[in-house]
């Protein structure tokens, strides 16, 4: 299934790998802290948040990497797309918020 080009796969798979990439930098930094405080000091240090939704993209990267690798251009433009709305919104969450 994965080896399918297919734009709606570059779309899921580009909105659910940040969120394992986000998942890998709380464990790695921050998991002394409970999710809880975790979200605490997020939502307290805006900067903090726009900077690891950054972070996490570069699993959105790795996966475009091996997509366009592949030749599978529907599925790495997907993946692309999801990437630029990820990088939209943590540029609102500093300029903004």
């Amino acid at each position: 299934m994965l080896q399918r080009d297919n734009l709606k796969l570059g779309l899921v798979l580009g909105f659910i790998a940040p969120v394992f990439g986000f998942t890998a930098y709380y464990l790695y930094k921050f998991r002394r802290f409970t999710v809880n405080e975790f979200w605490e000091v997020l939502m307290m240090q805006k900067s903090l948040l726009s900077g690891i939704i950054s972070i996490a993209l570069l699993a959105d990267a790795i996966l475009f990497t091996f997509y366009i690798n592949k030749q599978k251009d529907k599925t790495a433009a997907g993946i692309f797309m999801a990437t630029c709305t990820y990088a939209i919104v943590a540029l609102i969450f500093k300029w903004f918020f």
